[in-house]
């Protein structure tokens, strides 16, 4: 191993990961704990320091021409929160998409025990040489390591008990569904109306219904993607991102952002380290214009765009009008609180500027309140769903759904 030296042995270092775990609310399941402490992470990322191998951060293994990560060790609260979600038991049969570097396999191989089997796939033949390697040095050759595209699973040892992604997937293919045993649990970064969370599916019937969603980042799946994206400027400092079933036309916003604008807020504060990703998460189930914008620096020092974070803000696009979710903070607050609300332009941009800040005071009455992701096959009629607004991609439609409280 080629991990540098360091004065702090590694079992310390991998203690403090866990406690850092804990502390940050993951690791909630006693076989969880167990495994990241007993699993040395160093040792499936040889190449970089001990100290970053246990530190929160993602290791990345492989990286494309212009720079963007192809493969990775993720960051180990991520590791932890969805090992959380799918909820491993001795004995199960598992399947991973994205073998990565051999790690959350072996987490996998510990939670199942002897009589359980895992198999993880990659496309990358490159990835998958590392990840039996890392695997045999560190006594697992009982997981199955497969040279494939992950869409397509691996039919040859299923039925699986779980199904876990570590990559980030834009839809749901049928390999995915044929391959999960009734009950069974699929854990995906699923990406929809720009926006990835970590999202435990059961398996009921002809759907799979959430029971955890969880805010994340990962790696893309090769070749799934279907978000378009585009300048609503000239200079090329601000874009749009938008999912290919939407009725989003970039030549109408063209210059939208020109316009006169209308500020609207909400009345629903949050302090400086509170989240508000939930009003995103509960936008995308009740506004089909529900979209990401990001801005460059410089559009935002200019004034041009002012969203909340500027890579990534929830934005609703409707014809020629658009409006997204900003924040201000409040004058002469001790706490440091901030006021949500929302700007919007074009000749209906106050329309959508209210009806965002209406998702946000709604968000704000019931904040604790998870949203529940009930997938269906892309072949699912109009008549099962009911009334709700649907979510289509090519092989499945979502419908998101928040309980009345």
């Amino acid at each position: 191993m080629n991990n540098t030296a360091t004065d702090t042995p590694p079992e310390a270092l991998r203690a403090s990961m866990v406690e850092h775990i804990k502390h940050a609310g993951h690791a909630r399941r006693s076989a969880v704990e167990r495994v990241l402490r007993e699993v040395p992470r160093h040792r499936f990322v040889p190449a970089a320091t001990v100290e970053d191998a246990y530190a929160d951060i993602a290791v990345i293994t492989k990286r494309a021409g212009d720079g963007s990560a192809l493969s990775c060790a993720s960051v180990p609260t991520v590791v932890a929160m969805q090992l959380d979600q799918l909820d491993v038991q001795p004995g199960d049969r598992v399947l991973e998409i994205g073998a990565g570097t051999g790690y959350n396999a072996a987490l996998l191989a510990r939670l199942t025990g002897p009589t359980g089997h895992v198999t993880t796939v990659d496309i990358d033949a490159e990835v998958t040489a590392g990840a039996r390697e890392a695997l045999d040095e560190n006594g697992y050759p009982q997981v199955q390591v497969i040279t494939r595209d992950g869409s397509l699973g691996a039919a040859e040892h299923a039925p699986y008990d779980r199904i876990i992604l570590t990559v980030g997937a834009f839809d749901l293919p049928p390999a995915w569904w044929n391959q999960l045993a009734p009950g069974g649990r699929l854990v995906v970064p699923l990406r929809w109306r720009g926006q990835t969370r970590s999202v435990a599916f059961v398996r009921d019937g002809d759907r799979l219904r959430s029971d955890s969603v969880q805010l994340c980042g990962f790696v893309p799946m090769i070749g799934q993607d279907s978000e378009l994206s585009g300048h609503l400027d000239v200079d090329g400092l601000v874009t749009l991102y938008w999912d290919g079933d939407q009725d989003i036309t970039l030549d109408a916003l063209s210059g939208v952002l020109t316009r006169p604008k209308t500020s609207v807020w909400s009345g629903v504060t949050v302090g400086s380290t509170e989240p508000f990703d939930g009003v995103w998460l509960r936008m995308t189930g009740a506004e089909p214009g529900t979209c990401r914008i990001a801005a460059d620096r410089a559009a935002i020092d200019a004034g041009l765009a002012t969203p909340a974070i500027p890579s990534r803000s929830p934005a609703l696009a409707e014809d020629d009008s658009l409006a997204y979710f900003t924040f201000r903070r409040l004058e002469d607050d001790a706490q440091r609180r901030s006021e949500l609300g929302a700007i919007g332009h074009g000749p209906a941009g106050a329309e959508l500027a209210e009806r965002l800040a209406d998702q946000i005071r709604a968000w704000g009455d019931a904040r604790t309140t998870d949203p529940v992701i009930t997938a269906y096959p892309a072949s699912t009629p109009d008549e099962k769903l009911g009334t709700a607004h649907v979510i289509d991609k090519r092989h499945s439609r979502l419908v998101v759904s928040t309980p009345a409280v």
